[in-house]
């Protein structure tokens, strides 16, 4: 399942917000990948502004790693912003449903 937000501010306020929420949560910021930036230094046309920001909490991510390191190929987790029909939207695939990809029930809570 997508979770999707929809807000009036722009794509680098949202970031900056984000951030921030990341931070005060006892999460971190791992990487921003700039997919404009990106895909133009690649030679390809792309004009609208996405982010996609890879986040964790390092202590839940060994919790899930020690009950199943195939997990790993999940993670970190990824919250995108980008702009669509004029609006900043922030996304990201719900937990749960990415845990229950690899039939580890225990894991529930953790998501």
């Amino acid at each position: 399942m997508l979770i999707k937000l929809s807000t009036d501010i722009t794509v680098i306020d949202a970031a900056a917000a984000l951030q921030a929420a990341v931070q005060a949560n006892h999460f971190g910021v791992m990487q921003v990948h700039n997919l404009k930036e990106t895909m133009t230094k690649k030679g390809v046309e792309f004009d609208r502004e996405c982010l996609i920001f890879e986040v964790c909490q390092p202590q839940q991510a060994k919790k899930v790693l020690d009950e199943n390191m195939s997990v790993s190929t999940a993670l970190p987790c990824r919250i995108s912003i980008y702009e669509e029909g004029g609006k900043t939207i922030l996304a990201t695939l719900k937990p749960t449903t990415l845990l229950a990809m690899f039939n580890t029930p225990q894991l529930k809570d953790v998501a």
